[in-house]
């Protein structure tokens, strides 16, 4: 439910940690702005402010992490 609307199913997280934090994962070659508006979606739906958007098509992983406060990337 968001703001009254039953928003289905089409919406799930791969992770969500502790109902403190959402995980989107792709492996993907280059992370689009539609993956980062999903990910904003899964904070705005769920309520959360800090979300990794991580992607395991990178050779070091710390190339594929993304990390977004408030709706902000940081």
């Amino acid at each position: 439910m968001y703001k009254g609307v039953v928003v289905g199913d089409g919406y799930r997280s791969d992770l969500w940690l502790e109902e403190k934090l959402i995980v989107e994962v792709k492996t993907v070659e280059t992370i689009l702005p539609i993956h980062r508006a999903q990910l904003m979606a899964y904070l705005k739906l769920s309520g959360n402010r800090l979300g990794l958007l991580l992607n395991f098509n990178v050779r070091l992983m710390k190339d594929g992490i993304e990390r977004w406060v408030n709706g902000l990337p940081e």
